[in-house]
């Protein structure tokens, strides 16, 4: 079995099993994964609330692929290969900025933010500026939430916009401002943060702050609507009863799913003693204890929808072994620092969170990098979650592997 057969090495995964040691250590796997499943699916750039104004824009490195995000002055997001069509050198170098054009530093041709070229120096009478506007890359802007494909023919959206709509417009992320972000490092396969994600096996014993107010019953979160709880039932039933969607949602190809879960107790956000972090409630959430809706879109994102907050979380890969994950704090944007909310308060939970869960998924990685690695079988109780993601990743990658660029 070489990396040049991937779809060996996933079809000699066992059922409810983690998979083969390659698809967790393999830099020609990696490749494949890069090519045929990170540059063909939806993949979460950022929210829109990170680009409040014209000229706003993010950088989102995938692979080789590096790609602006940019808020147009028609208000509308695009997103186009961070590369000038003179001699291919990066446009922007800052993860996130603000322009009034873009200039490429090297030669200073300008682009105007819907990607056409405005201005190149000494090109002679023959040069055609329509010629070389800034190549363009998918952008869909979905209820406040910005996703970009690198395919030439991008996966239907219609769908997931649908879904969306109704799930998250109560929190109406549009109106909604950065108060925070943090972007760490971990050094573990891309896969195995998003295994982490996908099951709260390991919360009691390893996340203190998270379980003053998240609750760990796997009948809660589990990884379909079969739920036996009835807490989670009966807070599923109050919110649809005050017009709040919260019943469990899931893409066919389990690719995206909405649900909405109850904190413990009395508890309404993600704070140190359960009471809310921001004083003004965001968009129509009819209660404070609306509980969070939970939006997984893989391969990169998990996100919690509260009545106080949203965070968005943002998974994108480095090589093989290292893992970048961006965490994004988001307000109702008449909220003020210090008068509405503390910031340390706002973030303490998730910042804790987020690096115990490097430290599990980096020892993780060290682990099933050794010889001794064996995959292991997985909780049908607690991690169904992951299973399900495994599943996703290994249907649609050898999907990918087995459909042509150019029938997609």
């Amino acid at each position: 079995m070489t990396v040049s057969d991937p779809l060996s090495i996933l079809q000699s995964r066992r059922p409810w099993h983690s998979l083969p040691q390659q698809c967790y250590t393999d830099p020609g796997l990696y490749q494949q994964e890069i090519e045929a499943l990170w540059s063909r699916e939806w993949i979460f750039a950022a929210a829109g609330p990170e680009l409040p104004k014209t000229g706003n824009y993010v950088t989102v490195t995938i692979g080789a692929a590096s790609v602006i995000v940019v808020r147009g002055a028609d208000g509308i997001a695009r997103a186009f290969h961070n590369s000038c069509r003179h001699r291919g050198s990066r446009i922007c170098a800052a993860r996130k900025g603000a322009s009034a054009k873009l200039v490429c530093p090297y030669h200073q041709w300008t682009y105007d933010l819907d990607g056409r070229l405005l201005w190149a120096r000494e090109m002679g009478a023959d040069f055609n500026p329509a010629d070389h506007g800034l190549g363009a890359v998918h952008c869909r802007e979905i209820s406040g939430m910005i996703f970009i494909c690198l395919a030439e023919t991008a996966p239907d959206t219609a769908a997931l916009e649908q879904a969306a709509a109704r799930y998250l417009a109560p929190h109406d992320l549009p109106n909604l401002k950065v108060a925070h972000q943090s972007t760490i490092v971990e050094q573990a396969n891309w896969k195995l943060v998003l295994e982490n994600n996908r099951e709260c096996y390991h919360c009691g014993s390893n996340h203190p702050s998270l379980c003053v107010t998240f609750p760990d019953d796997p009948n809660l979160v589990g990884a379909d609507d079969s739920t036996t709880s009835n807490a989670g039932l009966a807070h599923v039933e109050r919110c649809e009863a005050a017009g709040l969607p919260a019943r469990y949602l899931i893409d066919p190809s389990e690719q995206w799913r909405f649900v909405r879960i109850p904190f413990l107790g009395d508890a309404v956000s993600y704070t140190m003693d359960g009471k809310a972090a921001v004083a003004k409630r965001i968009g129509t959430v009819p209660f404070a204890d609306a509980g969070s809706c939970l939006y997984f879109h893989y391969p990169n994102t998990w996100n919690h929808f509260l009545s106080d907050q949203v965070l968005t979380f943002r998974v994108l890969p480095i090589s093989p072994t290292e893992t970048e994950v961006t965490t994004t704090w988001l307000v109702h944007k008449d909220a003020q620092e210090g008068v509405d909310y503390d910031l340390t308060r706002l973030t303490e939970v998730w910042i804790a969170t987020n690096n115990e869960d490097r430290q599990i998924v980096e020892e993780n990685q060290k682990g099933v990098a050794s010889p001794g690695y064996i995959p292991g079988p997985y909780s049908q109780v607690q991690e169904g979650g992951v299973n399900q993601f495994v599943d996703w990743y290994c249907n649609a990658f050898a999907k990918h592997l087995t459909t042509p660029m150019a029938a997609e």
